[in-house]
């Protein structure tokens, strides 16, 4: 009937018909293509469904239960419920334009070439789901391999994890065929898959296991992820951080008779990522340390907080002693209180081999590129590794006063470069930001007598018998209060670095005694050196003379007159005790009746 009737009409395949795909062939025809009196047969025949319940609408949990299903698709299956549910859009559209159903669904399937039979089942899945949350309900559920898991001993697992979960990180090659003579040393009968198989096996092990077992602790940590610190809540000055920094070049230093690559000692300032101040030095020390963050707190004030480093120099108790959590040294009660201690900072210690914790490490870097690296530095710099030296290494050396002369230079255009894009900046200089808050913060400054605090003390230093004066490395110092204590021992506080400043003398017991200015040497031919010396020596003298003159009061024959001139009368003589006389060569005792009588006058 259906080839006499024309049902496969090919203007009609794919809405009335269609090839059979499964196993023999033939033709299958849907139910529109059926005679009248067929399909009525056919829908009598047929078991109507039973009514939807509203049970079977899915409930508010179960909607957001599969939309967060939905966001942890990959896009592939994302983009399959979108084109699926254009389908559908395009079948409702026509069915809410008068189009029956059956034609809307046939002339979609016909133009996007996809069967009835599908867009049917897609339709199933969205039944009784409101129409903006289709997209959820119509993603693929199909989970990928389902078929069963290769069998592997777990004897030959374990000896394969073995093998690749160590330090020495092999390869995935080497432990599989490690594992397989493991398996014929022990004559065991172990199934072992593929090198593939237990590939992928390895990554189904937890990603910090992993990278512990084969690369240790600290990779582990540098795997985590960082802590990002919000700097907008700071203000200039009130939190500075510091360390030291080896350049990367050789420089001729005085003294030495190799060239040196030497330290700076630098202070930063963390909400703004000034550098407030910075020393040069051999090595790293307290010396340093103690000076450096003084020329900082003489500029610009004392800070609330400071970040040190855990070296000692920073860990020494005359520079944070008293201050709690020190990783070296015990703290002790007793021990006196250290020089920010004595100024009231809070004083915190970095985390022990982790850099991120001073941002003065990122201005390290860049002062390692465009600094160390510097033209005037051509043939002195070292490379930054044993293993990236340049191929002049060691050609050069730069001088000393060269060498400070230009990072001096460089530090202060490195404060001055503006389109900094890190922290608060937003395109302005470290400096801007840094006077900006500083206008506007409230800052503590030092007393003259807090400055002498992280001056270098020398101790039980000698005072010239002779001239009163105080010699130190070469330079003379001299004040009045020195005659005083002319051949004794003093203790004196200076700054290394610069010898020539006022020496400030204390006496053994820690009493402050004053300022001792520096005798500068003149020169050998100056007439004006010569006569401004012989000047102040006539003024000392002068002055010395009416001191003098002051404490006398008056001169020595104003004083003789003060004292008695007439003879005084004599004193009367006393009796002997014993008397002996002498009888030409003979001398005897007197007896007492041979003695002469006395009278009472």
């Amino acid at each position: 009937r259906a080839e006499r009737e024309g049902w496969a009409d090919p203007k009609r395949e794919g809405a009335w018909w269609r090839l059979r795909g499964g196993r023999g062939g033939g033709i299958e025809y849907a139910l529109a293509a059926l005679p009248q009196a067929a399909r009525v047969a056919l829908t009598l025949k047929l078991r109507p469904a039973a009514p939807a319940k509203a049970s079977d609408a899915p409930s508010d949990a179960d909607i957001a239960a599969r939309w967060t299903w939905f966001d942890k698709q990959p896009n592939t299956k994302k983009a399959t419920a979108n084109k699926r549910l254009q389908v559908l859009h395009s079948i409702r559209l026509l069915t809410d334009a008068g189009t029956r159903k059956t034609d809307a669904v046939a002339g979609v399937a016909r133009d996007t070439g996809v069967s009835q039979s599908t867009i049917y089942e897609w339709e199933k899945l969205v039944h009784r789901v409101p129409r903006h949350h289709w997209l959820a309900f119509l993603a693929p559920h199909h989970t990928g391999r389902s078929g069963p898991r290769t069998e592997c001993s777990d004897q030959a697992w374990e000896t394969f994890k073995g093998f690749y979960l160590a330090t020495n990180r092999p390869n995935i090659s080497d432990c599989y065929r490690w594992t397989v003579e493991a398996k014929a040393e022990a004559q065991a009968d172990w199934i072992i898959p593929s090198e593939k198989t237990l590939a992928r096996r390895l990554k189904t092990l937890p990603h910090d296991v992993v990278i512990l077992a084969r690369e240790g602790e600290d990779a582990l940590d540098r795997s985590m992820p960082s802590q990002r610190r919000d700097w907008t809540a700071l203000h200039a000055m009130e939190a500075w951080n510091s360390d030291f920094h080896k350049w990367d070049v050789w420089v001729e230093w005085p003294g030495q008779p190799k060239p040196v690559r030497p330290q700076m000692m630098a202070i930063q300032d963390i909400y703004s990522g000034k550098i407030l101040a910075w020393r040069f030095d051999l090595s790293a020390n307290k010396n340093t340390v103690r000076l450096c963050i003084g020329d900082a707190i003489e500029t610009f004030g004392v800070p609330s907080h400071m970040i040190l480093d855990n070296g000692r120099e920073f860990a020494a108790k005359d520079i944070s002693g008293g201050a709690g959590h020190r990783n070296r040294w015990r703290v002790a009660g007793e021990e006196p209180a250290g020089l920010l201690v004595q100024l009231g900072v809070q004083v915190h210690f970095a985390q022990i081999y982790h850099g991120q914790s001073k941002p003065i490490e990122r201005a390290f870097r860049d002062m390692s590129q465009s600094i160390a690296k510097h033209p005037e530095f051509h043939g002195a710099w070292t490379g930054n590794t044993p293993l990236n030296k340049p191929e002049d290494y060691g050609s050069r050396a730069v001088p000393h006063d060269v060498f400070v002369r230009r990072v001096n230079i460089e530090i202060a255009k490195h404060n001055a470069r503006e389109g900094r894009t890190g922290g608060v900046c937003a395109g302005r200089s470290f400096d801007q930001v840094f006077n900006e808050s500083y206008a506007t913060a409230t800052v503590r400054k030092v007393s003259p007598d807090q400055r002498r605090l992280w001056l270098m003390a020398a101790e039980a230093i000698g005072v010239d018998r002779q001239e009163g004066v105080i010699t130190l490395y070469g330079n003379r110092f001299h004040a009045k209060f020195l005659d005083d204590h002319r051949g004794k021992k003093v203790m004196a506080r200076f700054d290394p670095q610069r010898l020539r400043d006022d020496l400030h003398v204390y006496r053994m017991d820690g009493a402050y005694l004053g300022a001792a200015p520096c005798m500068l040497p003149s020169g050998f031919l100056s007439k004006e050196d010569a006569q401004e010396h012989g000047r102040n020596k006539t003024r000392r003298k002068r002055a010395a003379r009416e001191q003098l003159a002051a404490e006398r009061g008056m001169d020595a024959v104003e004083r003789a007159s003060q004292l008695p001139s007439e003879l005084p009368d004599p004193a009367p003589l006393p009796a002997a005790g014993v008397i002996r006389l002498i009888h030409g060569n003979t001398v005897r005792q007197a007896q007492p009746d041979e003695l002469p009588e006395q009278s009472e006058a």
